[in-house]
């Protein structure tokens, strides 16, 4: 069965950050790979949304990031997630599970 591929709901992609971040640093183009590796290709993260997100999050004090050389030896900026990161990925969670429960009731009604 061919996948196809769907556009990122609006209001998610700090929390598909969030959640890519909780899993280790990592830099901003492969932050974009890991959320479409997670999702087995049925999501991809644009660039031009992706770094925009990325600034956004960080100024809110959810990430922090610092220079450093990515696997290919090129200067890149790593992404962490922080204490306050990692509680506004809780409140996220939680928030998304009661959305997508609800959203499944009504879907399955007949």
């Amino acid at each position: 069965m061919k996948k196809q591929k769907s556009d990122l709901p609006q209001g998610t992609l700090d929390m598909l950050v969030l959640k890519s971040l909780s899993l280790g640093p990592m830099h901003g183009y492969g932050i974009g790979q890991r959320i479409q590796q997670l999702a087995e290709d049925l999501l991809q993260v644009e660039e031009g949304t992706l770094y925009p997100a990325l600034y956004r999050i960080e100024e809110r004090g959810w990430i922090a990031s610092e220079w450093g050389l990515s696997e290919n030896n090129r200067r890149a900026r790593f992404y962490t997630l922080t204490k306050a990161g990692r509680k506004q990925l809780a409140a996220e969670e939680s928030q998304w599970q009661q959305l997508s429960l609800a959203i499944n009731k009504v879907m399955r009604a007949t």
